[in-house]
């Protein structure tokens, strides 16, 4: 029993050294995004990276798992990939398993759709959020399609933050195509109240706060299933 429980250790800390997640003994799974969201190709080795291919199969196992009853997201990221960001935020969504997102730090980028895909979203007084438009690396072809091609990805990641926040679609626009926020780029920073204000964050709050919202998410859950699965009891 004793060496199960030592193996069952290794095992938690090993998956909390490589992958980023944690679990808790009240069936809340954790999920860090941390560093740079890598994409298709690799991040130089230097640069701290989350990577997409690891995220997307966690949180299927997360979503069928029945021992997880929520998962809380902390994001501290910089941005990166937009697709990768984008689908993990996607899947993050779509979950029915109850999802709470704590932004600490910076959500930069396309950190902004990746917190704002769970259910409910927090952000400490001190942490912030880049808004800017879409960039690319590399050689582009200087003809109309290759702009027109930029400009679908943003209005998609528009659509996303509008679809998943409170924030009107005019108003995400103008602060992502802002002059004079920053310095030699366009775009908006946002600290923590400010964030919250423009309705990308839900709240203000740190773990504490996090924690109370998804276990009463749970607790909603139980108690909803409980009832459904008397209803058919009572049927039959």
């Amino acid at each position: 029993m004793k060496k199960e429980e030592e193996q069952k250790n290794s095992e938690s800390l090993e998956q909390m050294l490589e992958l980023g997640t944690a679990d808790t003994q009240s069936g809340i799974q954790v999920l860090s995004i941390i560093g740079q969201i890598e994409g298709h190709f690799l991040a130089p080795e230097q640069n701290k990276t989350t990577k997409y291919e690891h995220l997307l199969p966690i949180l299927v196992s997360m979503e069928e798992s029945e021992d997880v009853k929520g998962v809380l997201i902390l994001l501290n990221t910089m941005g990166g990939d937009v697709e990768a960001g984008l689908a993990i935020a996607e899947l993050v969504a779509s979950m029915e398993t109850p999802t709470v997102s704590l932004v600490l730090g910076g959500g930069h980028s396309i950190g902004v759709p990746l917190a704002c895909a769970a259910r409910q979203s927090f952000i400490v007084p001190s942490a912030t959020m880049t808004i800017h438009p879409v960039r690319t690396t590399g050689t582009i072809i200087s003809v109309p399609q290759s702009f027109r091609t930029l400009e679908e990805i943003q209005n998609r990641i528009c659509n996303f933050i509008v679809n998943n926040s409170r924030i009107p679609f005019d108003r995400l626009q103008e602060l992502m195509t802002s002059v004079g926020n920053m310095v030699t780029d366009v775009g908006t920073i946002l600290a923590g109240e400010q964030a919250v204000e423009e309705g990308l964050i839900d709240g203000v709050g740190g773990l504490k706060e996090a924690l109370a919202a998804l276990k009463e998410m749970i607790e909603k859950e139980d108690k909803s299933r409980y009832n459904k699965k008397h209803d058919e009891n009572n049927q039959s």
